[in-house]
């Protein structure tokens, strides 16, 4: 496994793959890698010749100064996983590489981003898709994994995709839950242990027959900050908080 930080060296990694007819499979990440980013990149390893893993923490997709500040950093750890899984490289820039413009230029999209999470985080998800474009044009693979936890920005990239003509076939892959059921998440080492095992009551609630008002009251009495509980378009979307950490969810209905 080699790390790359420059894009000249990546889009050379690139051209020989294509010239040699091997498939890139590719899966975007800010790091701090858990089961849920280990199984996006396990299928990308399985579908793919070569896996590159990109280690990005995104300013532009932060609308809380904290949430950038205090965003868990573990470069060892993440590269001994990636290790693990065979990933062939993982492309690791800094902000002045990937935005040579200062952010003037980017990607917004104006129907399905203003909701749910659009409309809690005004600009998260210009910062997403613009970000996302970015790699996708430096790295040109045939394959972009994403992970159904965060089903609409899922939906958003595979828009853009078709939207721009992009060959990138972008994978939706579900949602990898801890025993308890509560879905994995970087933000997830940020709650106590005890906190950790109580959390797990967002999926049990999701799943449950009851509707979203009553879901809200029965996390609220169990000591969640609940933001939204939506049924939208045949999936029901939460976002709560739980210690003052910000956790999502979503389940088919």
């Amino acid at each position: 496994m080699q790390t790359i930080i420059n894009t000249s060296e990546i889009k050379t990694i690139r051209d020989q793959a294509r010239r040699s007819n091997k498939s890139i499979g590719f899966v975007a990440t800010m790091g701090n890698l858990h089961q849920g980013h280990a199984a996006l990149l396990q299928r990308s390893a399985n579908e793919n010749d070569i896996t590159i893993l990109s280690i990005f923490i995104n300013p532009t997709q932060f609308n809380n100064l904290d949430d950038l500040t205090n965003y868990p950093r573990t470069m060892q750890e993440d590269t001994r996983l990636a290790e693990q899984i065979n990933v062939d490289y993982i492309f690791m820039p800094d902000r002045e590489t990937l935005y040579p413009d200062g952010y003037q230029y980017k990607i917004s999209e104006n129907h399905i981003s203003q909701v749910l999470e659009g409309e809690h985080r005004p600009g998260h998800f210009d910062g997403v898709l613009t970000i996302v474009m970015k790699l996708l044009q430096i790295i040109q693979p045939q394959r972009a994994y994403f992970g159904e936890k965060d089903y609409q920005q899922y939906q958003l990239i595979k828009g853009m995709a078709h939207a721009f003509f992009l060959d990138a076939e972008v994978i939706g892959c579900k949602t990898i839950r801890e025993p308890s059921g509560l879905a994995f998440s970087s933000r997830n080492n940020l709650l106590s242990k005890e906190a950790r095992q109580h959390a797990a009551h967002l999926y049990r609630n999701l799943t449950s027959e009851q509707d979203p008002t009553t879901i809200q009251r029965q996390l609220t009495e169990l000591g969640f900050e609940v933001e939204y509980i939506l049924d939208h378009e045949q999936r029901r979307y939460a976002a709560v908080y739980l210690e003052k950490v910000r956790l999502i969810d979503n389940v088919p209905l």
